[in-house]
């Protein structure tokens, strides 16, 4: 069983898009949304959710009154000034280190667990798929990306599937880490511009760091060539290896806001064409029927 996690450096590149047209190339595969700050996938694959749990990842202090003595300790140890003069805890500063916990002399301070999203396994028109919705403002989203991969892998070996198709989150930060360790391969998806060549260098270093093999496309390359190839540049000399180019098209836009993959809206579109070819790389390159 192989995992193809697909990242960008930065939001907006077409990550999701490409996603969704892989998941109608596909054979025996399970879908994984790890995106899940901003979760979007589903907006395309429509899941029809068959399971729902919680997803409890992280404590918010609380300070039992009956037993506090206001000695002020706890608000002078507080890095996030999260304790206020009343000697309440304001949830949305406490980032739930458990300083105050640990060094309270009178134990008044109490550390629950938070529930802070949902995660899910659903049904869609191309197979399985599991995918996690975080709550507004809420930490802990690299525990939950780990979750969501974790119950991807176990849903695959459950039905002999042999590819794992992962919507990675966008960025390097700890999301981006937690959804690429282990994996058998990653996709960078970027954009002609300075800002999609500046971040797409720091998530190939990112993968190059973690030892994953990467690959790169560069979608509506055609607005800026040269940015393009500078781009492809780039990539060849560090060994990662180039799939192609997707040009801009307006086809992709009017597939999402029809709730469709661009093979289902228009398969013989140029922008279909190329991300065929894209996909018949990634095959060759996992070594996986295509």
């Amino acid at each position: 069983m192989k995992e193809l996690v697909i990242i960008s450096g930065k939001g907006g590149t077409g990550k999701t898009s490409l996603v969704a047209a892989f998941a109608s190339l596909a054979e025996k595969k399970v879908l994984c949304d790890a995106d899940v700050d901003a979760a979007d996938l589903h907006l395309i694959m429509n899941p029809d959710v068959t399971k729902r749990n919680d997803f409890q990842g992280g404590g918010k202090a609380v300070i039992n009154r009956q037993l506090c003595t206001e000695c002020g300790l706890c608000r002078d140890l507080c890095r996030w000034n999260a304790i206020t003069p009343d000697f309440s805890v304001s949830s949305l500063d406490c980032e739930g280190c458990g300083v105050c916990v640990y060094f309270c002399p009178e134990k008044a301070i109490e550390f629950p667990v938070q529930t802070c999203g949902e995660w899910y396994i659903s049904g869609t028109r191309f197979g399985p798929m599991v995918h996690a919705r975080l709550g507004i403002a809420e930490e802990n989203s690299g525990r939950l990306v780990t979750l969501v991969r974790q119950e991807a892998k176990k849903l695959a070996e459950k039905n002999s599937a042999e590819l794992i198709v992962t919507d990675g989150p966008p960025g390097v930060g700890c999301p981006v880490i937690a959804s690429i360790g282990g994996a058998s391969a990653v996709l960078i998806v970027t954009e002609p511009s300075v800002s999609g060549d500046h971040d797409m260098e720091r998530v190939a270093q990112l993968a190059g760091h973690f030892k994953v093999p990467a690959m790169v496309c560069v979608n509506k390359f055609d607005l800026n060539p040269e940015q393009a190839r500078k781009i492809e540049r780039f990539s060849q000399d560090r060994g990662i290896t180039v799939l192609g180019r997707i040009p801009f098209d307006p086809v992709v836009t009017k597939s999402m806001v029809q709730g469709q993959t661009i093979f289902e809206y228009d398969k013989n579109s140029q922008s279909a064409q190329a991300i065929k070819m894209i996909w018949e790389g990634i095959s060759k390159f996992l070594g996986i029927n295509t």
